[in-house]
């Protein structure tokens, strides 16, 4: 296939770490709460974007970035932590598999989605920074914020997220090299999924894996199967011990595979090599676990149905309440700055008197 550029990720387990073994595997079970925990957490993601997707298509959001493929790389992740005292740090390929920071703030995760400026405010309680956008720049936030705790003496400890094509930038190298010198409780993730758009991660760079750039920076670096909740569950644990015991941060490379489209905008059928999208379709997260809990006698169809059935009445009242939130253009500015800057009250002031001309315009009775 020589027109199309592959994404360089391999599918062999033996070109991976050891973590990759599955703690179910090597334990011959998984504790019951766990399970249906994760496997909740696993469908929710999914069905999510199936959801967020079909939203789009209809014009009711702005924009998508699916997780499809991806779940158990932030699900067993979100499962490692303390959510109580640590805070994560999100860009926004994760955010759809953020069910387990609770429904008000997945309920904004859908108004981000929307557009909605409600979807830039963390509700209340959610130790979770705004979704951002532009590449590696909430790496630096995430260790100044890890800094802060350091130095407060705070419990709790700090996990970023970043896609692979984000180690391409400079907030990337400024952040994990601060967090190396000063020992910060920090653990940042980068999810691999084989493209940035339509960059393969083979092109993203020449070093030996994502992982080993910690070590430019004198801090460890893990590579886990991004496909196994809970070898990624297992990872994350060891890596927030480490940051919570004083012993610094941790930089994960989750190895996963983007099963979709980058965003709704994108068309992946032009770049993505067939053969190597079925490969990794035969590690499908949700499946992989499901055959494994089945395995050690811990899941049947009826474990699946309720989890389905839950997942669906919770996803339905979820999105309902997003789609339902009041929107107005002269919203657009809140949620920016604790106190509206001078400069930001003239500009609300301007689109004010600008919408209600254009309305009265539009529509003389109101005159």
């Amino acid at each position: 296939m020589t027109d199309v550029q592959t994404s360089g990720q391999e599918t062999s387990a033996q070109e991976t770490s050891a973590r990759e073994t599955s703690a179910l595997e090597t334990s011959g079970g998984c504790d019951p709460a766990l399970a249906e925990q994760l496997m909740s957490d696993l469908c929710f993601s999914r069905r999510a974007s199936e959801r967020c997707w079909n939203l789009q298509r209809q014009g009711r959001m702005t924009l998508v970035a699916p997780l499809t493929g991806q779940e158990a790389a932030v699900c067993g992740v979100l499962r490692g932590l303390d959510l109580a005292t640590d805070w994560v740090v999100p860009y926004y390929r994760e955010l759809l598999g953020l069910g387990a920071l609770g429904d008000d703030l997945f309920e904004t995760v859908v108004a981000f989605w929307r557009g909605h400026p409600d979807g830039s405010r963390i509700p209340e309680g959610v130790r979770c920074l705004p979704p951002q956008i532009s590449l590696g720049s909430q790496l630096p936030h995430a260790a100044g914020l890890a800094w802060g705790l350091q130095l407060r003496g705070e419990p709790g400890v700090v996990v970023a997220f970043t896609g692979d094509g984000a180690t391409s930038q400079g907030d990337f190298y400024e952040a994990l090299n601060l967090a190396g010198t000063r020992g910060l409780p920090l653990v940042v993730v980068v999810i691999n999924n084989g493209w940035a758009i339509s960059t393969p991660s083979a092109h993203q760079t020449a070093a030996e894996s994502f992982a080993a750039k910690g070590a430019a920076v004198g801090i460890p670096g893990v590579i886990v199967d991004g496909n196994d909740v809970l070898a990624v569950l297992a990872a994350a644990r060891d890596a927030r011990a480490r940051a919570a015991a004083g012993a610094g941060p941790t930089l994960l490379e989750l190895r996963t595979y983007r099963m979709g489209a980058h965003t709704t905008s994108d068309d992946p059928t032009r770049y993505v090599p067939p053969d190597e999208l079925a490969a990794w379709a035969e590690r499908d997260p949700i499946t992989r676990f499901r055959a494994q809990l089945t395995a050690a006698g811990q899941w049947d169809d009826a474990h699946q149905q309720a989890v389905d059935a839950a997942v669906e009445a919770r996803l339905e009242r979820i999105v309902d309440a997003a789609l339902a939130r009041p929107l107005d253009p002269s919203d657009t500015l809140d949620h920016l700055q604790a106190t509206r800057s001078p400069r930001a009250t003239e500009q609300l002031r301007d689109l004010t008197q600008r919408l209600h001309r254009a309305r009265s315009a539009a529509r003389p009775e109101w005159k």
